[in-house]
């Protein structure tokens, strides 16, 4: 179970100076150390990749794999607290690390949200409005799910499931043992679909005070699986961005949470909301932040992991975040940067692979004033897509 709210509070804030250890190299890690620099901090990052994103901002490194006992001992023997900046990674090292030093989030809140399974079971627990679902953990299960959520259905890996991956959709009945033997490992998750309206995120951050904080929520597009387009504000109801910061809250509070943590939301037809995932780290529909918000989704996360206050999560623009992904986008590159508006974030990878996150782009409006769909299009000029290639599935 996470550390009680009045062990957690009891930390002073971390000096100037301080190290913050970050377990991960890519771009999460990348802005998160750029943050805690403008705020006097020194990162050190954990990684397998001496020339990753982190590695080429980060005060120091530490070259090791994420299960190597020598190389966490001695990360966690040069920095005054640790966080991370994915979650594919060994609770169990986190719980290594938390022997020298504070880890935060917890090491019991990575293994509630790594494990999709276990996510469900305590948001479920904790009166949380989720989407159908059942857990299937052999043929008979598997069956047992056809019959209780209907055709079409999702199933899901429990583990290390991302931008799309570790699911497949199974239509009919002929397609169960094939849908079960691709996926691995088992057990595996099985959700009814959801009546999709569109898919909302709210970034929430919680301080060792207790004190939280919601930005407001994101509308999220994807293409092929991976996030493509966020606006902020969602354009949704007040009372529906009211709900959403209020269930992601009580999830923050639940968990005990120190740093950040991504709330994934459905929003049906009828308007009701149901989460879809969390993720305690900063998270790619929150990139927006860093040029709509005088303090950003990362320098949240680091004033909560450092101990220090945290400000309202204001706003002082509407925003567009567009993501770079692969080849085609970083074709693009040159025309970005003469595009007026066009605020661009490279992350430092070497390769434009297929599918590959590269960076992004913001793009600003006037507090109040996000344009509407025709208007976006506009606004991201060579980044438009044509509507028929978007899709916002479940």
């Amino acid at each position: 179970m996470p550390a009680s709210s009045s062990r957690s509070s009891s930390a002073a804030p971390l000096a100037p100076n301080a190290v913050i250890g970050i377990v991960g190299g890519g771009q999460l890690g990348r802005m998160s150390a750029v943050a805690a620099a403008k705020l006097g901090f020194r990162a050190h990052i954990l990684t397998q990749d001496p020339h990753g994103p982190a590695a080429q901002v980060a005060h120091q490194v530490t070259l090791g794999a994420y299960d190597d006992h020598k190389a966490l001992d001695a990360f966690a023997r040069a920095v005054d607290v640790i966080t991370f900046e994915f979650e594919n990674i060994s609770a169990d090292a986190l719980d290594c690390l938390a022997q020298h030093c504070p880890v935060r989030p917890s090491g019991a809140i990575l293994r509630t949200s790594q494990d999709r399974l276990a996510e469900k079971t305590f948001l479920s627990d904790a009166d949380i409005p989720l989407a159908p679902w059942m857990a299937v953990t052999d043929h008979a299960s598997l069956h047992a799910a056809a019959e209780t959520l209907g055709f079409p259905f999702i199933l899901k890996t429990t583990r290390n499931g991302y931008d799309g991956k570790g699911q497949a959709r199974v239509y009919e009945a002929s397609q169960l043992e094939e849908a079960f033997a691709s996926l691995a490992p088992h057990p595996l998750v099985a959700e009814g679909m959801v009546d999709f309206a569109c898919e909302i995120s709210v970034m929430v951050v919680r301080g060792t005070d207790g004190t939280t904080r919601c930005f407001a929520p994101g509308l999220n597009y994807h293409r092929d699986g991976i996030l493509d387009l966020t606006l902020a504000p969602a354009p949704v109801q007040e009372e529906t961005a009211q709900r959403a910061q209020a269930l992601a809250t009580a999830i923050a509070e639940k968990l005990d949470l120190i740093g950040i943590l991504g709330v994934e939301l459905f929003i049906d037809r009828t308007g009701t909301l149901l989460v879809n995932e969390i993720a305690p780290r900063p998270h790619n529909s929150g990139h927006w932040t860093m040029d709509a918000c005088p303090a950003d989704q990362f320098d949240m996360h680091i004033r909560a992991v450092a101990g220090l206050p945290l400000p309202p999560a204001l706003r002082h623009s509407d925003a567009a975040m567009k993501n770079l992904v692969g080849p085609d986008d970083m074709a693009l590159w040159p025309d970005i940067l003469a595009t007026p508006g066009h605020i661009p974030h490279l992350y430092g990878k070497a390769e434009a692979r297929v599918g590959r996150k590269m960076g992004h782009v913001n793009i600003l409006f006037p507090y109040g004033s996000l344009p509407g769909a025709l208007g976006v299009q506009d606004a991201l000029g060579p980044l438009a897509d044509k509507p028929e290639t978007v899709d916002n599935d479940q």
